[in-house]
């Protein structure tokens, strides 16, 4: 088989995190196809919802956008935006909530805004669409982020676009959801259970050492004891993702 990408990494390694999940609110992009793939593989029942309002969304194809018409042939549901983030988020009908983002910090604070100033911004970004509520009703977040560099990995973070549970509750916003608790990347995960919890160096990929993860990541990082090693994706996981969910590496770029 071809060399494993970041992208395929990280897809693998996201799948295999939602294994005994029920819901997850997914995006476009690798949350997508980890989500596939978990479904072909660790979680056959894992229900998938889509910030465009569909429920349960059995695609006979891969969706590129939210509002792309494959994700509504076949699906349990379409709701409207009301319902959808006042009663299924709100709810607390959302086991996992798959987020990216541009920056992160060490409490799992998002920013998917601005870099630089934001009166004078050096790079202007898409918004959060979603993404604060997300945080805010998933009972979990699970971030994907295709490098790991000191540029995204920050002290602090330029703009705070989706707030977690620490800073919420600073301001006197208590969320129902945990935060951030999984952060995926082509050098390892980083973890936490919840409030008042710095993310922990958890798992290494393979051939990488604790040293270059502090040196890529823009605060001083904790390490666990014993950090886990990731398993390398399997023959068959490359397979699925290759042949069945993105033949045309539309996302595995």
């Amino acid at each position: 088989m071809a060399p494993v990408t970041s992208s395929e990494l990280v897809s693998v390694v996201a799948a295999r995190e939602l294994a005994d999940t029920g819901t997850v609110f997914a995006g476009i992009g690798l949350p997508t196809l980890a989500a596939s793939l978990a479904q072909h593989t660790v979680a056959p029942d894992l229900e998938v919802v889509y910030e465009s309002g569909v429920c349960g969304a059995h695609p006979d194809g891969l969706p590129e956008t939210i509002a792309d018409a494959v994700l509504v042939t076949g699906a349990e549901a379409v709701l409207d935006m009301p319902t959808l983030f006042g009663s299924v988020l709100q709810g607390g009908h959302i086991d996992v909530g798959f987020l990216g983002a541009a920056q992160i910090d060490r409490w799992g604070n998002l920013n998917s805004s601005v870099i630089g100033d934001w009166h004078a911004p050096r790079v202007r970004l898409p918004g959060p669409g979603g993404a604060t509520e997300v945080m805010a009703g998933a009972d979990a977040v699970f971030v994907v982020m295709r490098r790991h560099d000191p540029r995204s990995f920050v002290d602090e973070l330029d703009f705070c676009t989706s707030p977690g549970p620490d800073r919420a509750l600073a301001d006197g916003v208590r969320p129902a959801g945990r935060g951030v608790t999984r952060v995926i990347t082509d050098l390892g995960v980083l973890s936490r259970d919840g409030v008042g919890q710095e993310l922990t160096l958890t798992a290494l990929r393979r051939g990488v050492s604790v040293e270059r993860v502090r040196a890529a990541t823009g605060w001083p990082l904790r390490v666990a004891a014993d950090p886990a090693t990731l398993a390398d994706p399997t023959d068959a996981e490359l397979a699925t993702l290759r042949t069945a969910i993105d033949p045309e590496r539309v996302y595995l770029r």
